[in-house]
């Protein structure tokens, strides 16, 4: 009960974060910068741009290539001949060539968000008249197989064609695709952005390499977090990983020569503890990953995190206790509240070090 009560805070509305920095006058990497020390859970305040200042030669920083794609499409459901209604498509994982699981949304003026729509085993979901999929229920599931006419390239370009970025009710506007991506983001997957590396900035990202600190690149395409307004159980959120073999030279051998490992990401964490052999060093291949971390867990891997600022009960929050304990969690979003930073992945950044 005590854990639980942890993570349930108040948030006020105006702490959200609803466009990004650039729309807010600002550059990306001068959002805010919240500094927790592991050890004994105090805090500092400072700027995204100065990153450097809590870094050392030799530390690695690990970022999540996955570029963001738009997951979000509309469609019209048919079964034969008969219509039956229109209906949001959120991709939430690839499944094969030419086949995704995804979340059936409609509208609920009711709640203000979006709610379950109802679909058959063998309904056909049309998209334009290029582009439809028929429908195979999962079952112990909450989400459908969607079996496209397309694959491959074809398919996801017809995705990029009619599909918008996943957009949560905080949000202003629907932002364009690119304000969802990092500027190092390379490979299409992700149907929600890897939020905690937006801030990185090209001269940043070369700057800290003058300064030794080594760089890796691994890929987890996100899948969807959230149903109905509600946190999506960590049990059905697989996700794809890989680790390439030049990434994990570079993780272990900053291990061995001492320096930290900094996942930038939440995602970056789930990756490496996915891929970490019980020696705490990185194996190179690609899976799919249900694992979950929460406090009880130890990290073999990350001995620091950058993330964003997470909402009240995020399963996510959960992960982040697993660096510094609860009340040294609780403790730095009560202070993130009282110093007015802004949440989601368009708002500031957590430093756990």
């Amino acid at each position: 009960m005590e854990a639980e009560s942890a993570f349930t805070f108040e948030l006020p509305s105006d702490r959200n974060a609803g466009a990004p920095p650039e729309r807010r006058g600002l550059r990306r990497d001068r959002v805010r910068l919240l500094v927790q020390n592991r050890a004994d859970g105090t805090v500092n305040h400072s700027s995204f741009h100065r990153l450097a200042d809590f870094l050392r030669p030799g530390d690695c920083l690990v970022l999540n290539e996955s570029r963001t794609i738009p997951a979000s499409l509309q469609a019209r459901r048919f079964s034969g001949e008969l219509f039956l209604g229109s209906l949001e498509v959120r991709l939430a994982r690839r499944n094969g060539e030419s086949a995704w699981d995804a979340l059936l949304l409609r509208p609920d003026e009711r709640k203000g968000m979006p709610s379950a729509a109802e679909a058959s085993s063998g309904d056909m979901l049309r998209f334009s008249p290029s582009l439809h999929a028929d429908v195979e229920l999962c079952p112990s599931s909450p989400f459908v197989t969607l079996k496209f006419n397309r694959e491959g390239n074809e398919l996801m370009g017809e995705i990029y064609a009619l599909g918008e970025p996943v957009r949560y009710e905080y949000s202003e506007k629907p932002w364009e695709l690119d304000y969802y991506q990092t500027v190092y983001g390379t490979v299409p997957g992700s149907v929600e952005m890897p939020s905690a590396g937006r801030a990185f900035t090209w001269e940043m990202m070369f700057s800290l390499q003058q300064r030794h600190i080594r760089i890796a690149y691994v890929q987890l395409h996100t899948s969807l977090s959230y149903l109905y307004g509600s946190r999506l159980d960590p049990a059905h959120n697989a996700e794809y990983y890989a680790v390439s073999a030049r990434a994990a030279d570079t993780i272990n051998e900053a291990k061995r020569d001492g320096g930290r490992i900094i996942a930038v990401g939440t995602t970056v964490v789930r990756c490496l503890e996915s891929a970490a052999a019980g020696d705490g060093f990185v194996r190179p291949g690609s899976d799919c990953t249900r694992l979950y971390i929460d406090e009880t867990v130890p990290l073999r891997v990350a001995d620091g995190l950058i993330s964003g600022l997470h909402e009240p009960e995020a399963s996510h929050l959960h992960m982040l206790s697993a660096f510094v304990g609860i009340s040294s969690l609780r403790y730095a979003y009560d202070e993130a509240i009282r110093e007015h930073y802004l949440w989601h992945e368009f708002g500031d950044v957590h430093l756990i070090l």
